[in-house]
């Protein structure tokens, strides 16, 4: 049987023959190689913050202050990774958490795809962003069989929201996120330091300017890239209160997924609205700084959540934080930067190894400390060190 942890018997015998691997295993060297890498102004915006960084930084740290007890004497020849989530069963329970970028993190423009191809090779599933460089019915096409979600960043005009998500829902996609926490961009000053935001650029827009609403709105200016910015820029971030969830329920059929909830509160009543499944997340640091870190709010939000799935993400850098939130009852995981540096660094093939490398590290951890199943690392827990 097959196993994530595998890999690196992979990488041990291609090295007795002098081949390393094209991209670094762990984070630290990861982030080095890409940040010499990446043009300036695409990596401010992937590497950068809120303020100071502090909660972001704090998101990563704060792993660190949880820890796990090894149980020895267990039969962990056998493990499995695998989750269920609304219905679908996937071989693991990690995922590619959205970022709005990811179309130009690879040098011809299509990281989206490239994201999408390192899903089908990986088996991870992908959360499509609404800022993307290529259609999400493209995206979608290149994830073949590999089931997708769709992330909504929620338009003030609610035709364009509505169209948005009717598109995703004919392009095959397993459910709708949507991000609650960005109407406004936080503060963010390596991006105001050099005066660049991608989307008013003109990057990532793809899924509007292909929309038949948005189209609609611009008329023959849809190819007038400033107008289209404008439009853009006027329709982008409507506030979103609890008074729109019928709303949004009644947009589609697909589970509903809020992405942001942190506190106890706004999880019951997210669910008591009609949400299927909880997102806990602070948008790894990057709309809020001087907050707690997303780590150190998951158990409170899992308890509040009773039966319903709780995904994560914020700050998930290596296999052993993986190992963690699933300690903590995350459903599912899912990682950013890393996945996004693999793909500046080896596009598709980058990607999908920084996922194999996170999977193979999760897995060895459960091997070692005798978790030979998910339900054992919940039965675990952590234990705040």
């Amino acid at each position: 049987m097959a196993h994530y942890g595998d890999y690196q018997n992979e990488i041990y015998l291609a090295g007795l023959h002098g081949v390393t691997p094209r991209v670094p295993v762990d984070f630290a060297t990861l982030e080095a190689r890409a940040t010499a890498a990446m043009p300036p102004s695409v990596l401010n915006y992937v590497q950068g913050g809120c303020g100071d960084e502090t909660t972001q930084d704090r998101n990563a740290d704060a792993f660190g202050h949880w820890g796990m007890t090894p149980r020895m004497m267990v039969d962990c020849t056998k493990r499995d990774l695998s989750i269920e989530l609304f219905g679908l069963t996937f071989n693991s329970p990690l995922f590619m958490a959205p970022i709005g970028v990811t179309g130009i993190c690879t040098q011809d423009g299509h990281g989206d795809l490239a994201a999408a191809e390192a899903s089908v090779l990986t088996r991870v599933p992908l959360v499509a962003s609404t800022l993307s460089n290529d259609p999400l019915e493209k995206v979608a096409e290149s994830l073949g069989d590999m089931p997708g979600f769709f992330q909504l960043y929620t338009p003030r005009d609610k035709a364009l929201a509505e169209s948005l998500v009717h598109r995703a829902e004919a392009a095959g996609y397993k459910g709708i996120i949507v991000t609650l926490d960005t109407w406004v961009t936080g503060w963010r000053p390596r991006d105001l330091n050099t005066g660049n935001f991608p989307q008013l650029r003109g990057h990532v827009l793809t899924n509007y300017t292909s929309d038949p609403v948005f189209k609609a709105m611009l008329g023959e200016a849809i190819n007038d890239r400033a107008a289209v910015v404008q439009r853009w820029g006027a329709t982008f971030g409507k506030v979103l209160t609890w008074e729109d969830m019928a709303w949004l329920r009644s947009l589609t059929k697909l589970p509903l997924i809020l992405k942001g909830i942190c506190h106890p509160e706004d999880t019951r009543r997210a669910i008591d609205t009609g949400a299927d499944a909880i997102y806990c997340s602070n948008h790894g640091g990057r709309q809020a700084n001087g907050g707690i870190a997303a780590i150190d709010m998951l158990p409170a939000v899992v308890e509040a959540a009773g039966n319903t799935p709780v995904l994560f993400d914020s700050g998930i850098r290596s296999g052993s934080d993986v190992v963690k939130a699933l300690a903590m009852g995350a459903r599912a995981v899912g990682v950013g930067r890393p996945y996004i540096y693999g793909l500046a660094l080896d596009g598709a093939a980058g990607a999908a190894h920084v996922l194999k490398c996170l999977l193979a590290e999760a897995d060895l951890m459960m091997a070692v400390n005798g978790y030979p199943t998910i339900a054992d690392v919940r039965k675990a827990g952590v234990t705040r060190l």
